[in-house]
């Protein structure tokens, strides 16, 4: 525990002495998860804090969709939102087509939070949120469940194994901390 308590407070720390350059993070388009049309994650969510995730619905930390609810259920009005982006990238966790998998999410989990098109999260196919991310960080995600937390100035606040639960406490504190800031101008 306390080796996980340090590697958050490390990454933390990282994050708020070297995060992610706020002009490009979040100015991508990306399609809702069984969708049409395009969202702007800049002009959508810009000036919220926010949780990206990669997700997959055949892992062991799936369940991890229920906690990512009720947080997004507790903070949403305080401007928070979980993104989650579905990724077959870890030993094929994710084969399901973005209408089975919303079914899955939905019916299983009751995910709300707003979901997008299923994407590539590492190395050279990574998705230009996951580039930036993961050069934002130094760290792309290990597995399914990777939590990166963005402030409302669109910077890269941590980054939070899968292991990481969302009620962890580490995470919750650094939620609220960066909900206590103002939105910018």
């Amino acid at each position: 525990m306390r080796k996980v308590l340090k590697t958050l407070a490390f990454t933390l720390l990282m994050g708020l002495a070297g995060g992610a350059a706020a002009e490009g993070l979040l100015d991508h388009d990306y399609r809702p998860l069984a969708g049409k049309g395009e969202v702007n994650l800049k002009q959508k969510y810009g000036g919220e804090v926010l949780l990206v995730v990669n997700t997959a619905s055949k892992c062991g930390y799936t369940p991890q969709y229920e906690g990512l609810e009720a947080l997004n259920k507790k903070y949403a009005a305080k401007g928070f939102n979980v993104l989650g982006f579905p990724s077959n990238d870890f030993k094929g966790q994710e084969p399901g087509e973005e209408a089975q998998i919303q079914e899955f999410c939905t019916l299983t989990y009751g995910v709300k939070f707003p979901m997008f098109q299923k994407v590539s999260v590492l190395g050279d196919n990574a998705t230009p949120l996951y580039k930036e991310l993961t050069r934002a960080t130094g760290v792309a995600p290990g597995w399914n469940f990777h939590k990166y937390l963005i402030g409302r100035d669109g910077k890269v606040i941590g980054q939070f194994p899968s292991k990481v639960t969302p009620d962890d406490p580490a995470l919750v504190a650094a939620i609220e901390k960066a909900l206590a800031q103002p939105k910018p101008r």
